[in-house]
């Protein structure tokens, strides 16, 4: 059974369930066998899975009443371990590597993350999966991007190594309550938000909840540089369609903006030390009004917010934000019971899971839209319908490269610590990419 509170996962496309579609996948590598038609027969088996969700969110609820089906249906036993985000991130070529591989778990998506397991050979190919299931007809197009990758483990197309069962972006979350005090409106511009910010600065509040040893200060910047970019900007960036220009007005004017906002104090200089934890927290305290990062805060937000009311509003001027599938489910090569975790992944995808997902704070990708009954929870998918609706799902900065999330973050807090410049930060950060990018091709 799943056992205990764990630390909620830190990381971060949202899918409502009326734009479902399909997706598919082409497969190598491997030994995946294919699932069985009708139920698989786990009787004294013991499926081992890992994940880093906490009990109250989203995901956490949803799945422990499938690993409460799973176990009915199957007769074999969840041993569930506890993980954090952290934990599988920097620990999983290692583990996934040996015998002690769990049968199943919980990974981020991406080319620095899943890809290069996948192009290490350390994920099991799920295609005969996802024909036997149908998981294809239950995933949006726009799932596709994340859920597949190549032989070089560059995400988009190849091979199917990992099933999304919910999906996540990146808003603002805002405390209602101190813009009524201080009269202040959602921003629709960025010249608003800006004005609004400076407005809580001069009552002596910093305005943003931030973390710069981890994200979400990242994805800000990353954000920042969508109000510039299109389409194409993105392609080049995270599919390495093109070359990417470090000067260029996009990622300039994000670094500027960000050495700016933490002159002028709207960002705390103490951010450079602060964790993605201790900057929700600071937003759950009511002490900044602002926090933007992503919708898998949204159920905490709303189970431990007391103080005051929250709501959310997308980034103003920008018809992008950061944004994906969420955290797939994947199978390790040397996971010892694949036909099982592939039932269990089956299970995720039920409508009456979905609905537990999309009912208490995520998106699901699958679920039917008249079970998502919670007015919350609707907000939060018609914000994400919004993007959708404009292909504004713009992925998250860190993942071109497997060591890009460390080395933004590093960037950044030089650049607020006024160690370097702008320009200097940017430089760096290109030929960290540029580098990273020639490894994985090889």
């Amino acid at each position: 059974m799943r056992l205990g509170k764990r630390a909620l996962a830190v990381v971060a496309l949202t899918a409502a369930a009326a734009l479902l579609t399909g997706c598919a996948s082409g497969s190598s590598g491997g030994s995946t066998t294919a699932a069985s038609s009708g139920p698989v027969d786990g009787t004294g088996k013991t499926l081992t899975l890992w994940d880093f969700e906490s009990d109250t969110s989203a995901m956490g609820i949803a799945w422990n009443a499938a690993i409460k089906v799973f176990e009915k249906e199957t007769g074999a036993k969840v041993k569930f371990e506890a993980k954090s985000f952290e934990q599988i991130r920097s620990t999983a070529s290692q583990v996934l590597n040996s015998d002690q591989a769990p049968d199943i778990l919980e990974y981020n998506k991406g080319n620095a993350t899943a890809g290069l397991l996948a192009s290490q050979g350390l994920l099991s190919n799920l295609d005969d999966y996802v024909s036997q299931y149908g998981w294809d007809a239950k995933l949006a197009p726009s799932l596709q991007t994340t859920a597949k990758y190549d032989e070089n483990g560059i995400m988009g197309s190849g091979s199917w190594y990992g099933v999304p069962n919910y999906g996540e972006f990146v808003e603002a979350y805002y405390n209602k309550d101190m813009f009524a005090k201080y009269n202040v409106a959602i921003p629709t511009t960025q010249a608003e938000f800006e004005a609004a910010l400076k407005t809580f600065k001069d009552a002596g509040i910093t305005p943003l909840a931030e973390s710069a040893a981890e994200y979400p200060l990242g994805q800000l910047w990353y954000q920042l540089a969508l109000t510039k970019a299109d389409r194409s900007f993105v392609n080049d960036y995270q599919l390495y369609t093109g070359d990417v220009d470090w000067q260029g007005k996009e990622l300039t004017y994000a670094t500027n903006t960000i050495k700016d906002w933490t002159d002028k104090g709207y960002i705390s200089k103490d951010a450079t030390g602060t964790k993605a934890e201790d900057a929700g927290t600071a937003f759950i305290a009511g002490t900044s009004p602002i926090f933007f990062s992503g919708s898998w805060w949204y159920n905490r937000f709303t189970t431990e917010i007391k103080g005051f009311n929250f709501g959310t509003f997308l980034y103003p001027g920008a018809t992008m934000s950061p944004g994906s599938s969420g955290n797939m489910w994947v199978v390790p090569e040397k996971a010892k019971n694949k036909d099982l975790a592939a039932a269990f992944i089956d299970i995720t995808m039920r409508p009456e899971i979905q609905a537990l997902i999309g009912n208490n704070g995520g998106v699901p990708v699958a679920a039917n839209a008249a079970d998502i009954t919670d007015p919350k929870s609707q907000e939060l998918i018609a914000n994400f319908n919004t993007l959708t609706a404009r292909d504004g799902i713009g992925f998250y900065p860190d993942w071109p490269t497997p060591t890009f999330y460390d080395q933004l973050n590093a960037g950044l807090q030089e650049l607020m610590n006024g160690t370097k410049s702008s320009k200097d930060v940017l430089t760096e950060l290109g030929t960290q990419y540029n580098d990273g990018i020639k490894d994985i091709k090889k």
